[in-house]
């Protein structure tokens, strides 16, 4: 008896075969009906991926890094000397400050372009302390004072001598007030905004035993029928000379001296004398520059050294 066969009936192969060739059939359609589709997918894609969002504003403008974050901003590595803390009728209020916090003041209406740390039309908050003034010289070498309406301004706002004669009203708490010149230098511990008052001074607000006081303070433009005097330091010749300005209304912002080629503006230094280390403009024309910018010219101040040579002119008040 024959063995039996181990191919499969070609019946059967046959009948494996029509639906294979059905299956390709209808996958060649669907890729002709794929390739004559518009192409218009991966645009859109790209336009939706450049759209900004309705939160753009809350994102971050620059990549993300490795950790998913935006870069931080490094910090600066200068620090500011701090401003006295100050308000002005139109500053506005520092955001999250504190009474510790200085705020830097804005200008005063009408401005003065030329003020520094101390600004007219701001008032600023301090502390008041005392000192025994002596006979009223100290570090802007005024001299000896008849006038114990004085004080020392602390080192940062003493801005290298610029408050230097300075007049300036003091308030305390109670309402008691006192109107003094600027002749000293207060050094650390004495922080920026405290003023140094001589102990007559103080006394006008509170009495010495209670040391420290909190106030607030401004800057005046007082009246007075006294011109600006000028002053040559001792040792000033037309070689080398330094030149000082008393008696000024307003805080004092430049001196500068006539040359040949004009007006050259002196250096000041801390203890309030400007100089000409080469002799340049010594015994000629000064013109006076306060910080409201207003200019006054004085002619025939010789050079004699240590002598107050008083002028005909004056600052406009304020």
């Amino acid at each position: 008896m024959a063995s039996p066969s181990h191919r499969r009936p070609r019946g059967k192969r046959r009948g494996l075969l029509v639906p294979a060739v059905a299956v390709a059939a209808v996958g060649l359609l669907v890729s002709l009906a794929v390739a004559l589709t518009p192409d218009d997918g991966p645009d859109t894609a790209r336009a939706t991926a450049t759209s900004a969002p309705a939160d753009a504003g809350t994102r971050p403008s620059v990549p993300p890094t490795a950790t998913g974050r935006a870069p931080k901003a490094k910090p600066s590595t200068v620090s500011p000397t701090p401003e006295p803390s100050a308000t002005t009728p139109s500053a506005r209020p520092s955001r999250g400050s504190t009474p510790t916090t200085a705020t830097a003041p804005r200008p005063a209406s009408g401005g003065a372009p030329l003020a520094g740390r101390i600004r007219p039309g701001t008032t600023y908050s301090g502390v008041a302390t005392h000192y025994d003034a002596g006979d009223g010289d100290g570090a802007c070498l005024y001299g000896p004072s008849p006038d114990l309406m004085i004080a020392a301004m602390n080192t940062a706002d003493y801005e290298t001598s610029r408050a230097c004669g300075a007049y300036v009203l003091v308030r305390a708490a109670g309402g008691a007030s006192v109107t003094v010149r600027i002749t000293n230098e207060c050094p650390a511990p004495c922080a920026p905004g405290q003023l140094d008052l001589s102990r007559e001074a103080f006394a006008k607000l509170a009495g010495l035993s209670a040391g420290k006081i909190p106030v607030t303070w401004s800057l005046l433009s007082p009246g007075t029928s006294d011109t600006v005097s000028i002053r040559y330091k001792t040792g000033s010749s037309s070689h080398w000379c330094g030149i000082q300005a008393i008696g000024h209304r307003n805080p004092l912002a430049r001196l500068e001296v006539g040359t040949g080629s004009g007006w050259q503006r002196l250096t000041r230094t801390e203890y309030n004398y400007f100089l000409s280390p080469d002799g340049a403009g010594c015994g000629g024309a000064l013109r006076l520059t306060d910080v409201y910018g207003e200019q006054l010219t004085v002619d025939g101040i010789a050079v004699r050294p240590d002598a107050v040579q008083p002028t005909r002119v004056q600052f406009a008040r304020h």
